[in-house]
């Protein structure tokens, strides 16, 4: 099977699925060129309101392929860059649904992510000391935020691996199922997501995110939309909400 990135979307979720089976999944320049157009295609969609991000089979996503990585370091790791980034800005919730191996640039997607589930077994490693790599400032600082500095350095440091419950405990992942589960839960949570008020979402991401300038925006949109005053009808009715606001399709 050629290395390629594949999508499906149902029932409001896109799904972006890294398949490389030969490599466990490991990221060609190729695939990595083509994140950042699919994403900005999905983000466009209406349809979507929230992304998955996993593997093909039992492993999440082993790095980069260094085979076709060799010319230049320096454009291979913009390349994964730009793809991290663009996960990240991504204005709707994404998940990452890690089996198996997260380690180098696998470990940057997910990161990437807002939400992190893995199955029990996987693992997950920071590995550019192993190569000589300055790893990206920006990636860093990601890191840093979901992890704290001690673990960032551990794991920059070493490029040692670490399990599911050291994944857990530092903030690396949300939830570990058993194995078989992952799947089960992921739809749930995902379920839950697409039923809440992307409005929300949206601008609670954007701070999350460290947006401290779009205030005035937020307002103003919060101002103009439906969902504040159709959540509490709802509530008082006892029903599911039906939020109205989208996304923009042009941002």
């Amino acid at each position: 099977m050629e290395p390629q990135l594949s999508h499906r979307v149902a029932g409001s979720v896109a799904t972006v699925v890294v398949s490389h089976p030969a490599k466990r999944n490991a990221m060609t320049a190729a695939m990595w060129r083509a994140l950042p157009p699919l994403l900005d295609g999905l983000a466009r969609d209406p349809a979507v309101r929230t992304l998955v991000l996993t593997g093909e089979g039992a492993t999440f996503c082993a790095g980069a392929d260094i085979s076709t990585l060799q010319g230049s370091p320096q454009e291979a790791q913009g390349l994964s860059v730009a793809a991290e980034e663009a996960l990240a800005a991504f204005p709707k919730p994404t998940l990452a649904a890690v089996r198996g191996h997260c380690v180098g640039g696998g470990a940057q997607l997910a990161a990437a992510c807002d939400l992190r589930l893995a199955e029990e077994g996987a693992l997950f490693g920071v590995t550019p000391a192993k190569l000589g790599i300055v790893y990206p400032a920006s990636s860093t600082r990601r890191l840093v935020s979901l992890v704290g500095p001690a673990t960032a350095k551990y794991l920059l440091f070493s490029g040692e691996l670490i399990g599911t419950e050291r994944a857990l405990r530092t903030g690396l992942v949300d939830e570990v199922l058993p194995e078989g589960e992952l799947d089960k839960r992921v739809a749930e949570l995902t379920r839950i997501l697409v039923s809440r008020s992307q409005l929300t979402q949206a601008a609670a991401k954007e701070f999350a995110n460290g947006r401290t300038d779009r205030d005035a925006h937020w307002v103003e949109q919060a101002a103009g939309s439906s969902d504040t005053s159709e959540g509490v009808a709802a509530f008082l009715e006892r029903r599911q909400p039906r939020f109205g606001w989208n996304v923009p399709t042009t941002r």
